[in-house]
């Protein structure tokens, strides 16, 4: 058992523990399990439009359905499962419609538990919502629907934020296993009445990479390989981040950017990206408008777990996000996004890609 693979079983064994510990027992008020579970769900209907040189255009459209519950074991410990439409992909639930009518898969799509120590700790093992925090939102290093597996506990403690983890993103007993050990470490300050910046590092150590099959269906997605396929390098990545909050014509506004590098290489080994978000899609009315720039160099980042959409969930591409949110009701969100990106250029194959996408989302 190699050292990371240690320090996992290490932060399960201390979780179980802790989880039986007499300060961590305390059970949920209330005899009848509706007081205990809520259930949350949406559908989100989408057509989109995607254009690339040197491919057919395609357009389609696209479903994708979540539904989840929440269960209260204990005052401070809770169960999350949540099932969702889709066949395994890790950055996608969506399903496309038109295939003779054929049935949809379901997969697990999160399956955790939430344990809060105390007011400063929280510790998560399972299949969890991404406990990263991605400034703005911003899909750069993690696709929005990804959800990591392993542990990871997370700080707060006054303007100071962190997390620790331990990730398992590819056990196989015939070759090296893979995981990643990882590192957040932030300060929030708090700006007047309604601004604040919140900036700091991270780190992500992926092991045993160089002469694994790319993650996932085995392609490299922009990453480099060898003759065989395998990935060429390993990744060791440090972010730098920072994010500005306030009111601009009272409305919400985010400005925020992010900086990578992957340490094991020198060559295309850095992304960043820049965005701007103003308004708010909560209440009926609302409307949100962002843009973002995306640039990542082939070997900056793994490519299986970027953005899915942007330039086909390639690295060695750059571009442009455009979105826009409109709330027709309470619960009931219409939206547009604009991808106007380029890819390939780092392998000689530099082509254009285009993406439209409408999208209506209901939400319970």
């Amino acid at each position: 058992m190699n050292m990371i693979s240690k320090t996992g079983a290490i932060l399960l064994v201390a979780i179980s523990i802790g989880l039986n510990s007499p300060a961590t027992a305390a059970e949920v008020s209330g005899n009848n399990w509706t007081d205990k579970v809520s259930l949350s769900g949406d559908l989100r209907l989408r057509w989109e439009g995607i254009y690339q040189d040197g491919s057919d255009d395609r357009e389609r459209g696209r479903f994708r359905t979540r539904f989840g519950f929440k269960a209260e074991v204990a005052e401070d410990i809770k169960l999350i499962v949540r099932l969702a439409t889709g066949a395994g992909n890790p950055v996608s639930t969506n399903q496309t419609i038109g295939d003779g009518f054929t049935g949809k898969d379901i997969t697990i799509d999160r399956a955790y538990v939430d344990w809060k120590v105390n007011d400063n700790l929280k510790l998560y093992g399972g299949k969890m919502k991404n406990p990263f925090l991605r400034v703005g939102g911003n899909s750069l290093v993690w696709d929005s629907d990804l959800n990591p597996e392993g542990a990871i506990a997370t700080f707060k403690s006054g303007m100071l934020f962190g997390n620790l983890g331990w990730l398992v993103v590819d056990e196989d007993s015939a070759n090296e296993d893979v995981f990643i050990y990882s590192a957040q470490a932030g300060v929030k300050f708090e700006l007047g009445d309604t601004g604040s910046l919140t900036t700091g590092v991270g780190y992500f150590d992926y092991t045993d990479v160089a002469g694994a099959v790319p993650f996932y269906n085995g392609k490299g997605k922009g990453n480099s390989v060898d003759v065989n396929g395998n990935y060429l390098f390993d990744y060791s990545i440090m972010e730098l981040y920072a994010e500005y909050k306030n009111r601009f014509l009272d409305l919400p506004l985010t400005v925020y950017g992010e900086w990578t590098q992957n340490t094991e290489v020198d060559l295309e080994d850095t992304a960043y990206t820049i965005g701007v978000k103003l308004g708010s899609s909560k209440q009926q009315g609302d409307s949100q408008f962002s843009y973002a720039y995306h640039d990542t160099e082939a070997d900056a980042l793994i490519g299986t777990f970027t953005d899915s959409d942007f330039a086909g969930g390639n690295t060695d591409s750059k571009g442009h996000f455009i979105k826009a949110k409109y709330v027709l009701r309470n619960n009931v969100v219409l939206g547009g996004t604009l991808i106007i990106a380029e890819l390939g250029e780092f392998a000689g194959n530099e082509r254009d890609y285009d993406r439209i996408m409408i999208d209506i989302e209901f939400k319970f």
